[in-house]
C-alpha cells in the first residue's frame, strides 16, 4: 500500500474549493509510464471532462520520454480514467445539477500502478482569493512576532 508521489496541483488549491475526492486509475502508453516515472508531468491547466458514460483527463502534459524513439507519445493526448460507472454518474449529475468542475489533485504510484486523484471542485471568486492571502498574511505576522518575543 506504498504511494509515491509524482506531481501535485497547487494550483488547483488555489483556485477552487474542494468538495469531493476520488481515486482514479489512468489508461497510459508504455513511454508515457517511463516519462511519469521521471516527474515530468504537468496538471496546472488539467481537467476531466465526461463523454459518452467515461471520463477523459484533458490538458495533461506528460513530456516525451528522454530516451524513447519514434515510438514515443504525444505530450497532450487526452488520457481515459479508470472508474466505476457509478462513481462517473455520480461526478456527471453533481457536474450537470451544480455547475462543479472535475479537477485533478495529485498523480502518485500505488502498488505500482498510476493513481491521479481527483475532486468536485467549485471554483473561487477574486475576493475569496484575496482574503484567503490576507489571512495568510496576518497569520505569518503573528508568528514573527511570538517568534521575537
Amino acid at each position: 500500500m506504498a504511494r509515491t508521489l509524482i506531481v501535485k496541483n497547487r494550483k488547483a488549491f488555489h483556485n477552487y474549493h474542494i468538495l469531493d475526492r476520488m481515486e482514479a486509475g489512468l489508461v497510459l502508453q508504455g513511454t508515457e509510464v517511463k516519462a511519469i516515472r521521471e516527474h515530468r508531468v504537468n496538471l496546472k491547466e488539467c481537467y476531466v471532462k465526461i463523454l459518452n458514460g467515461e471520463a477523459w483527463l484533458e490538458g495533461c502534459h506528460i513530456s516525451p520520454y528522454s530516451h524513447g524513439n519514434i515510438t514515443n507519445h504525444e505530450p497532450n493526448r487526452i488520457r481515459k480514467l479508470l472508474l466505476n460507472r457509478r462513481e462517473i454518474s455520480k461526478l456527471a449529475g453533481a457536474v450537470a445539477r451544480s455547475g462543479l468542475t472535475i479537477v485533478p489533485l495529485s498523480m502518485y504510484f500505488h502498488d505500482g500502478k498510476v493513481k491521479v486523484e481527483i475532486a468536485l471542485a467549485q471554483g473561487k471568486k477574486t475576493v475569496d482569493k484575496r482574503e484567503k492571502a490576507r489571512r495568510k498574511t496576518i497569520d505569518r505576522e503573528v508568528e514573527t512576532e511570538l517568534k521575537r518575543r
